[in-house]
């Protein structure tokens, strides 16, 4: 099984004023370890962007059982599961300096046309990407269900929300999730994320949303199509 680590000491700019790593951080560091991989493995911008193709997350789900905090040594690990017709399963493990699990998930990938937004068939364009799985991985990610709720907000997207695919990053959805429903984890918990359509510059998304003891859920729609759930919940 091939796994890609990659070291990091938390600077000031990846925690939060409580001094713990901060969740659009964490994710960030999957989405970069999980690039950084794929193109060790020869499927880098040569056969993808250059050729007008685009990586995209559609679903993701980590368990977090404590979060580093500044100055703190952390390793992150990756490694890509058997590819699923169109979607390239990944998995992630963060450990402390002392190697305590501080979090395990896995995530479903997969390549769109950069000019229809469509989602392409990785063998008809020559991209390959070969996986290895030891029955050990975390599950993959399950749909999230509708819930009801009890606040809603309009959010506009901004300018530095957005990334070289013309879109709101993956990450900046736990940035709207701390600044709009909760500051903080409830450690050890599990997130959980799906993108069903993507966010561009200045749109308007309509989120609703409920607090409940152990558990927060999140959606946001644009023009009254579903943009993303996310659900965030304590474990036990």
């Amino acid at each position: 099984m091939t796994v890609y680590q990659t070291e990091y000491r938390l600077k000031n700019k990846d925690v939060n004023m409580y001094r713990k790593l901060r969740t659009s951080t964490l994710f960030q560091m999957l989405q970069e370890i999980s690039i950084a991989h794929t193109e060790e493995l020869g499927a880098g911008r040569e056969k993808t962007l250059d050729h007008g193709f685009l990586w995209v997350i559609m679903q993701q789900h980590l368990h977090i059982y404590d979060l580093p905090g500044y100055d703190d040594e952390i390793t992150v690990s990756s490694w890509p599961g058997k590819t699923m017709h169109v979607l390239f399963p990944r998995y992630y493990r963060i450990t402390g300096r002392d190697g305590r699990l501080l979090a395990e998930g896995s995530a479903l990938w997969a390549l769109i046309d950069r000019e229809s937004r469509q989602i392409i068939f990785p063998d008809r364009n020559g991209i390959f990407v070969e996986g290895s799985e030891n029955g050990s991985e975390f599950p993959l990610p399950k749909r999230i269900g509708s819930e009801e709720t009890d606040h809603e907000h309009v959010f506009e997207v901004p300018f530095s929300y957005c990334d070289l695919n013309g879109h709101m990053n993956n990450t900046r959805y736990f940035d709207l999730f701390d600044d709009t429903v909760s500051e903080t984890l409830p450690l050890p918990a599990s997130v959980r994320v799906e993108y069903h359509r993507e966010v561009r510059c200045h749109d308007l998304l309509h989120l609703r949303f409920n607090r409940k003891n152990d558990s927060s859920w999140l959606e946001g729609t644009v023009d009254d199509q579903l943009c993303f759930r996310m659900k965030v919940a304590r474990e036990s």
